[in-house]
């Protein structure tokens, strides 16, 4: 479950629809591709886990996708399946999931780890997944990363008790991408990390233009851990 997020602080304040609307279609775009390239599945079961209100349609799209949600808010998953977002939804928490295992091909997790992060620790999520998995099938979680600038002075606000006054919330935790490394191979899965985007929401929209250039190479092994939002793939052995 995420925190409270506070709409009134300093981040939100100073940022321009413009400027977040122009990041928000990179990320979607980068996202689409970079599975087109390195997941390239025509179909199959998706759980996605902490939907909220946008469960992941624009990487796994119906018909070919069959997508579960689970969320905490059994209302959203319920409202999400009424509007055809998703085939099937149910409440539960992650690392607390009960379908049988082999259920999925992909396991989702889009900008929710860090959630789990603030309040435990991540691998039981790790473990449930590949347990959830087909043979063959992946773990992909969208993640801020802690080694891009901004990741790190995230990091840092949060630890100076600043995290809500500067950007909303104290969960908003970037994390290690040494450490979702680690946590995909302690559960048994076969990991590989991308770059989605270098850039930053909050950038004149100039600048972020300029930075997509780079998210090109955010594939390469020295320069996918330093981007300001990640992609990791995790397969589980066929």
């Amino acid at each position: 479950m995420s925190e409270p997020y506070d709409p009134d602080n300093l981040l939100d304040r100073v940022s321009r629809p413009a400027r977040l609307e122009l990041h928000y279609e990179q990320e979607r775009r980068r996202e689409r591709e970079l599975l087109a390239r390195c997941l390239p599945f025509s179909g199959g079961d998706v759980l996605s886990v902490g939907c909220g209100w946008h469960p992941g349609r624009h990487l796994f799209p119906a018909p070919a996708f069959r997508m579960t949600g689970v969320e905490l808010d059994e209302p959203v998953v319920r409202a999400l399946v009424a509007e055809g977002e998703l085939d099937h939804g149910v409440a539960g928490r992650a690392g607390e999931l009960a379908f049988p295992d082999e259920s999925f091909d992909v396991v989702l997790y889009r900008l929710v780890l860090h959630h789990v992060a603030y309040q435990g620790p991540l691998g039981p999520v790790f473990q449930e997944a590949r347990r959830l998995l087909r043979p063959g099938g992946a773990l992909v979680a969208v993640e801020p990363g802690s080694w891009h600038p901004v990741g790190a002075a995230l990091a840092l606000a949060n630890r100076a008790g600043l995290g809500e006054p500067m950007h909303g919330t104290p969960d908003d935790v970037p994390l290690s991408p040494r450490a979702l490394l680690r946590e995909a191979r302690a559960a048994g899965l076969q990991p590989e990390l991308h770059t989605v985007t270098y850039g930053w929401r909050r950038l004149p929209r100039v600048l972020q233009r300029s930075l997509h250039r780079l998210d090109r190479s955010g594939s390469r092994a020295g320069a996918a851990r330093f981007g300001h939002t990640l992609m990791l793939i995790a397969r589980r052995p066929g």
